[in-house]
Formats: structure tokens, C-alpha cells, sequence
């Protein structure tokens, strides 16, 4: 299953779903170890640290410092690791609404990480622009 490319049919099909939970971003120095009963919904390590992506009651029950205070739409639809302009085009319209947006790519479905007191804002823009794009 590779998944769509198709750039137009990406955008008029995908299903925004907004998830439950508020998650933020926390960090690890390197060689420190991650907390045994943490779940992060993403991993990513970088030179400086390893980036969490965790629920926010999660992070403070680890006792982790956090940022950016989210929440976390997926948008369904298979949509291909190598699609071209599929999150530009998402990014781009967020943008415009002046809303920042940390998006992540999984090999299923693309994640967006929007602020949390602008979830349901964000959740309507990705509907219209769907329907900009239908027909």
C-alpha cells in the first residue's frame, strides 16, 4: 500500500478528526533516559536531544518541562510518503488564519499538532478546505 499522490484528491477527500487529549513537546538531553511508563505518540531523535510528543498529563506526571500546549488532528486519508504539496497546502491555509501548526508524517496518515485553544478553529478550516477542493 503505497498510498494517494494525487494532490487534488488528497485535499478534497481527507477527514480532519480531531483526537482527544491536549499533548505537548518535551525534550531529553542526550543519554537521558526516557521515563519506563511514558507512551509518547512520537519519537524523534536529533543531536541535541530526543523529542517527545506525550499527553500533557503524562509529560507532568514524568516530571518532564514542556511546550507548546496542542492538540492533535489526523487526517484520514492514506496519504502517500511521497505526495507532493499535500501539507504546504494544509500549512499554507493554516497559516493564513495565523495559526501556527507542528505537523508529522507517519506512514498511514499525516498528524497536526495545532495550538489547543484553536483545535476546533483549525478542525473547521481543514473542512472547508476539503470542500474548496471537492468536485
Amino acid at each position: 500500500m503505497t498510498g494517494e499522490t494525487d494532490l487534488k484528491k488528497l485535499l478534497a477527500t481527507m477527514t480532519p478528526e480531531l483526537l482527544a487529549g491536549t499533548y505537548v513537546f518535551a525534550t531529553l538531553a542526550p543519554g537521558v533516559a526516557q521515563p519506563e511508563s511514558l507512551e509518547p505518540v512520537m519519537i524523534f531523535r536529533e543531536r541535541e536531544g530526543v523529542t517527545l510528543i506525550v499527553t500533557e498529563d503524562a509529560a507532568s506526571a514524568a516530571g518532564l518541562t514542556a511546550s507548546f500546549r496542542c492538540r492533535m488532528v489526523t487526517l484520514n486519508i492514506h496519504s502517500s510518503l511521497e505526495a507532493v504539496g499535500f501539507l504546504a497546502a494544509i500549512t499554507t491555509r493554516l497559516a493564513a488564519a495565523g495559526m501556527g501548526v507542528n505537523p508529522v508524517s507517519a506512514f498511514y496518515h499525516d498528524h497536526l499538532f495545532v495550538p489547543a485553544d484553536r483545535a476546533e478553529e483549525a478542525l473547521e478550516l481543514l473542512r472547508q478546505l476539503a470542500k474548496d477542493n471537492a468536485g
